[in-house]
């Protein structure tokens, strides 16, 4: 084991060793601490809290108004609200329209849909060629950042990493807390450009330091897209077919924007109200986008199939599956939550459109990959689950496969690491999140402060000497 590797594992030793000394101690705090938090579950109908900001009936509560993007699954009939295949919008223009465009051309398109999302229009050809030089010019890090910042401390968790890396960015811009839209909206494209090589270095250091693996590092290629430089910069020999390239890009386009209402881009509008900086905002949006019921989904999706194919060897035998999928709805299987994950969203019932363009693409790849057997494994769940949530489960609308239950499949197949997972979100998402900040800070005025009901119980104040 290489010297410098070695100390940084004793120093991990002795940080661990002393975790579990003060543990103990912490656990009983906990202990005596948690009763003062819990809040009685009925207060919250009695007194009509919309709890996770949603009506009962799964509504989102409306919070903002946006003009970047807008997502429906229902239709009127009659004056009747009823379910309807999903609908995704990105400033007016319906996600399948946006990606035929491109494709039907055999060209890349995640970075138009960053110029779509915060320009608020298409950009024509001239317009968009000046954007990728901008882009280009704005995708390499400031000098020693990767020494100076990257290499020290490296996290186990790559979003952790990439927020460390915005905050550490203030430092290095001459004007880091202007607030002023042509100031943010540079400091916005700076961070898309970037975000691709903070989350590939910071997984090369992370297997370094980390995990004592190789590491290499490859600047990014000026002459590429984003989507196909995340591959170059990923793989050692920096090659990559136009199809794997193209299904990244995709990925990328379907996670760009999913409206104000989502948890990181509320996040966004939330901590913009209060004026702070674009680095601070950013690395908040990257903390709510780890959390494991928003970014990090379709890791369990993974984790899920994974247990899927060591209980049912035969992919092909419906009845072992039904049985499987039925045990995960019961609490019985994978992590007992009674879940199947990847199968159900907080807005769409029959159909996410995200989730339908991916599919059409991934057999595409999955047949390039020499992997179409476990393609028709996940169609085959898809359709089964279907089948059993509706049965098994009471539900006020209907239920399909979301986007995260084939992305993670695709990204396996282009040979990404997991950790990788939840930052390729993220390089996508920031397209979304810069839209919605600069939304805020021209339209918003006011701090973002809902009420909170006390409903705590008052004490008098014992002194300390008569506290027994």
């Amino acid at each position: 084991m290489r010297k410098e590797t070695l100390l940084h594992s004793e120093k991990i030793q002795k940080m661990i060793a002393q975790y579990k000394k003060d543990m103990h101690q912490v656990d009983v705090l906990a202990a005596k601490a948690e009763p003062f938090y819990q809040i009685e579950q009925d207060l919250y109908v009695k007194h009509e809290v919309k709890r996770g900001l949603r009506d009962l009936d799964g509504k989102g509560v409306r919070a903002g108004l946006t003009t970047i993007s807008k997502i429906s699954a229902t239709e009127n009939k009659d004056g009747v609200e009823v379910p309807a295949p999903g609908k995704l919008l990105y400033r007016g223009i319906p996600i399948e329209d946006l990606v035929e465009g491109f494709v039907k051309h055999d060209r890349f398109g995640f970075e138009e849909i960053v110029y779509l999302l915060i320009m608020g229009q298409l950009p024509k050809q001239e317009e968009m060629k000046q954007f990728h030089e901008l882009l280009m010019d704005y995708r390499l890090l400031p000098n020693h950042f990767n020494s100076g910042v990257i290499m020290k401390m490296p996290s186990d968790n790559i979003m952790n990493t990439m927020a460390k890396c915005v905050l550490a960015l203030h430092a290095y811009d001459p004007k880091p807390d202007d607030t002023s839209i042509p100031n943010v909206m540079r400091q916005c494209l700076q961070l898309v450009a970037q975000f691709p090589t903070l989350a590939v270095f910071g997984y090369q250091a992370s297997m370094y330091f980390r995990n004592d693996k190789s590491m290499f590092i490859q600047k990014p290629n000026p002459n590429l897209t984003i989507a196909e430089n995340l591959l170059y910069m990923m793989r050692p020999d920096g090659k990559y077919s136009r199809l794997e390239a193209k299904l990244l890009d995709l990925c990328l386009v379907l996670h760009a924007e999913h409206g104000g209402g989502n948890n990181s881009a509320f996040t966004v509008h939330v901590v913009s109200s209060s004026g702070t900086d674009t680095y601070a905002t950013i690395a908040a949006a990257l903390g709510s986008l780890k959390g494991p019921k928003h970014g990090g989904a379709n890791i369990k999706v993974m984790e899920m199939f994974e247990d899927l194919k060591q209980h049912c060897p035969d992919w092909k035998d419906e009845d072992a599956i039904r049985a499987y999928l039925e045990g995960l709805l019961r609490g019985e299987g994978f992590d007992h939550t009674g879940l199947i994950y990847g199968m159900g969203h907080a807005v769409y019932s029959i159909s996410d459109p995200r989730a339908v363009i991916l599919k059409s693409f991934v057999e595409q790849l999955s047949t390039e990959k020499g992997c179409h057997d476990e393609y028709l494994l996940y169609a085959t769940v898809e359709r089964l689950a279907k089948e059993i949530i509706t049965k098994n489960r009471r539900i006020y609308k209907g239920v399909c496969a979301n986007v995260d239950f084939y992305s993670g499949f695709v990204y396996r197949m282009l040979g990404l690491p997991t950790d990788l997972y939840t930052p390729i979100f993220a390089i996508a998402r920031i397209a979304g999140w810069s839209a919605h900040r600069i939304e805020e800070l021209i339209n918003c005025r006011k701090i973002i402060r809902p009420a909170y009901l006390s409903v705590g119980e008052e004490q008098k104040y014992v002194p300390l000497e008569e506290r027994g």
